[in-house]
């Protein structure tokens, strides 16, 4: 399957779009994005990513626990994973307090990218 990924230029417009007044701009020093989002172009080349819902978990993942940004990662994340299943096709209806502790839970490592890519395919069902 084909599908809409994501561009370093767009996580990066996300990121900026969730920061609020006296939030740090930019992305935190030493981090590369761009090897973020590697990451999940190498799980699709290994046939990693079964669904849509695999490539948005492993975007949240990827940014969540990366902390590439020098605040609102995991509201980028959040933006980010939304992002991926609306580029490609799947439109959801989010529950803001539990999407909120999902993606805590990922950032801190309780969670992984398959667990969160089938919370998802509950969500959407």
């Amino acid at each position: 399957m084909t599908y809409v990924l994501l561009s370093p230029d767009l996580v990066e417009a996300l990121h900026t779009s969730v920061l609020n007044p006296g939030e740090l701009l930019g992305r935190a020093r030493d981090k590369s994005l761009e090897s973020a989002l590697a990451r999940v172009d190498n799980r699709l080349a290994y046939g990693m990513v079964a669904d849509v819902f695999d490539l948005a978990a492993a975007y949240a993942v990827a940014v969540a626990r990366g902390h590439w940004f020098n605040d609102g990662n995991k509201r980028t994340a959040f933006r980010t994973m939304n992002a991926a299943l609306a580029l490609n096709g799947v439109r959801m209806r989010w529950n803001t307090e539990e999407v909120g502790q999902i993606i805590v839970r990922c950032a801190q490592g309780r969670m992984e990218d398959g667990d969160l890519a089938d919370w998802l395919r509950e969500k959407a069902g």
